[in-house]
């Protein structure tokens, strides 16, 4: 858990329970996230794991997927959906456009976009990848993968 408090600087957040978030993708559903308050200012924080955005209703890896069919295999945005672990959730094709709405026009997309997600999905799709300190040491190896999508806001 981060003990150092993003307002006022003290390491001073203590665990504060836990709720669920949806995250949607092959693997999850809903998870559990941490909530921590800073004993100094007060502010009470949601502590998210990587693959998860605040806000959001679907991973990192579903939205990952959806780029890839989208932009790499060329599927339209019908069929570009991510699977997920509920097979009634689908993601409607409006929001797959709004996920990637700046990217729509764009012909070809930027160069290193394909390499990029060619790599990340040549990574993603390692065998080795079954566990869950495994998945770990792979968001670690990613986080170069994810600081080129960033400006993207995937």
């Amino acid at each position: 858990m981060v003990r150092r408090c993003p307002v006022c600087q003290h390491d001073s957040i203590v665990g504060h329970g836990r709720r669920g978030k949806q995250a949607h993708d092959e693997r999850h559903d809903w998870i559990r996230v941490r909530r921590g308050l800073c004993n100094e200012c007060g502010k009470t924080f949601t502590l998210l794991p990587s693959f998860s955005l605040p806000y959001t209703h679907y991973s990192l890896l579903a939205r990952g997927q959806a780029l890839h069919r989208r932009f790499v295999e060329g599927r339209c945005w019908e069929s570009a959906a991510p699977t997920v672990q509920d097979p009634n959730r689908v993601a409607d094709p409006s929001t797959l456009r709004r996920w990637f709405h700046h990217l729509q026009d764009a012909a070809p997309p930027m160069p290193s976009l394909r390499r990029t997600l060619a790599a990340l999905s040549q990574r993603l799709s390692r065998p080795e990848i079954t566990s869950p300190r495994a998945w770990q040491s792979t968001w670690l190896t990613l986080v170069p993968f994810l600081q080129q999508l960033w400006p993207l806001r995937l």
